[in-house]
């Protein structure tokens, strides 16, 4: 009987705890930077940093990738590379907010910045794509990131190490790697090497973190790892079971955080799927919750992670090229603010009330104005693909009335404060016009019927698009958290398309 009044009273807490919003309740509550590309100014990084305390985010993942200004290979590090002295200032200003700052050092795919250096070359699982690190080549592995740990150790305070480890595309793709899957399986193979860097990275002294896909792909790569191993189960709107069975990790042992994101695929320069990213809030972070996550980590990604090499010859890359570059971060400070809310209480996020809070907070709007705000922006968010609409049924031309229509919804709200950070929207709807309206002029020069004739015409239409005043606003808006070369290359590869055309028009008149 006591024992059964014991069992009562413990499960009338748990409810209890559970509507307070006190159980249930991520440990870790993190924001993750990619700074692959669109490489933020020190003073910016704080900024954001501060705001991020300022709603109870208590962790921040660093991916700052060739940033980093590495010591014994220094090669790694890019133009943009921040000094050590920076880091470590602010590693220490965000640990003065409360907030720890997780380096994320990739150590298996996604690492084209360390290889595309020759010093590295006999690393690479493929000398033509520089994405990842041969798995078979342990011993030289486990010397080069043992020194890029320690290196980021001594700049950070944090007691985890995040490791990468996801979209190994080349698994199994050299002739050792090749062997080895023979004799036993991707999932080992994959697996013996994931275990080689946690393990190092445990006898540093530090606790590793693995992002869950492949892991999921391979449920018998889990084998063996450090129980203290994290991995983190990133999911932007899918099934569970989309990596694979989802279940089996769940059933591990090892601590889950859940990441979503803010940026991502589809979203380009052209391009934002509003409605997925709230989604993905309102749908997944409440589901880690119930499946006991201890932490959710928000990732925010500049670009996809794959890269377009430019050959010099049959052997030689020149340079690489990001592939998918998303509108800076300084666009998404709405979807930012629903994951803050998100993480504040345990029930799903309402998405239409709350941007109409957001709007009437923001943009002194009105209900009727904040949902036709919200209608305009995740009107018909469908990409192009060589010319042709992915929705079935919808024409290109249909598209771009459908873009121009929302940039005219956005123009007739009036906000009465916030207009600055308003203005990203306009500019965001603006630069979608324009690129429709650059693949109308290519669809036009693609159609059986074009000649010669209708080229003035069309590179007068193509002239009236203006790019130079989107590069000015764009320049503007984003001066005060990129570098100025940085936004150059933002603007000059935004009108790559723009300016082909023009230069095959003034051709072909």
């Amino acid at each position: 009987m006591m024992a059964k009044r014991v069992l009562t009273v413990v499960f009338i807490l748990a409810m209890y705890l559970s509507v307070s919003g006190q159980a249930n309740t991520f440990r870790v509550k993190g924001f993750h930077l990619d700074l692959r590309i669109q490489v933020m100014k020190m003073p910016a990084l704080k900024a954001f940093a501060r705001q991020l305390s300022e709603h109870g985010i208590n962790t921040l993942v660093m991916e700052w990738e060739a940033t980093y200004p590495y010591q014994q290979h220094a090669v790694i590090s890019n133009r943009y590379a921040y000094t050590r002295t920076e880091v470590i200032d602010f590693v220490k200003y965000c640990n003065g907010l409360g907030i720890d700052v997780i380096p994320l050092q990739q150590s298996f795919g996604h690492v084209e910045y360390i290889l595309r250096h020759w010093r590295y070359r006999e690393l690479r699982e493929d000398q033509k794509d520089y994405s990842q690190v041969n798995p078979t080549k342990e011993a030289a592995c486990k010397v080069l990131f043992s020194e890029l740990y320690k290196d980021l150790i001594s700049t950070h305070t944090s007691r985890y190490i995040h490791i990468g480890g996801d979209e190994t595309y080349l698994l199994g793709h050299s002739e050792a790697s090749r062997q080895k899957v023979a004799k036993v399986g991707k999932g080992r193979l994959y697996g013996d090497y994931i275990k080689m860097l946690c393990e190092e990275v445990v006898r540093l002294g530090k606790i590793p973190v693995v992002w869950a896909d492949i892991a999921l792909k391979y449920p018998d790569a889990l084998q063996g790892l450090p129980k203290q191993t994290v991995f983190i189960d990133w999911n932007y709107g899918w099934d569970l079971n989309r990596f694979g069975d989802h279940e089996k990790l769940m059933q591990s042992g090892f601590e889950i955080w859940g990441s979503p994101a803010i940026r991502s695929g589809p979203d380009n320069y052209f391009l934002t799927d509003w409605e997925k990213h709230f989604n993905n809030i309102r749908d997944f972070i409440p589901q880690a919750r119930k499946l006991g996550y201890r932490g959710m980590i928000m990732t925010s990604w500049s670009t996809s992670g794959i890269y377009s090499p430019v050959f010099e010859s049959a052997n030689d890359i020149t340079d690489l090229y990001a592939i998918r570059r998303v509108y800076p971060i300084t666009g998404f400070d709405m979807l930012i603010a629903a994951y803050f809310e998100s993480l504040r209480t345990t029930a799903p996020l309402e998405v239409e009330k709350f941007i109409a809070r957001y709007c009437k907070d923001q943009y002194g709007f009105n209900e009727t104005q904040a949902l036709s705000f919200w209608n305009a922006l995740k009107k018909t968010p469908y990409e192009v693909s060589q010319g042709a609409v992915v929705k079935p049924g919808v024409s290109l031309a249909a598209l771009l009335d459908s873009a121009r229509e929302t940039a005219r919804v956005l123009y007739s709200l009036q906000p009465s404060a916030n207009k600055a950070s308003f203005g990203h929207f306009l500019l965001l709807s603006d630069i979608r016009v324009y690129y429709l309206s650059c693949l109308m002029i290519e669809a036009r020069m693609n159609d059986v019927a074009y000649t010669r004739n209708q080229a003035a015409g069309l590179l007068q239409q193509l002239n009236d698009l203006k790019p130079e005043e989107l590069n000015k606003r764009f320049s503007l808006m984003n001066r005060d958290v990129l570098f100025p070369a940085e936004i150059e290359t933002e603007n000059t590869l935004r009108n790559e398309r723009w300016n082909q055309l023009r230069t095959k028009l003034e051709a072909n008149k």
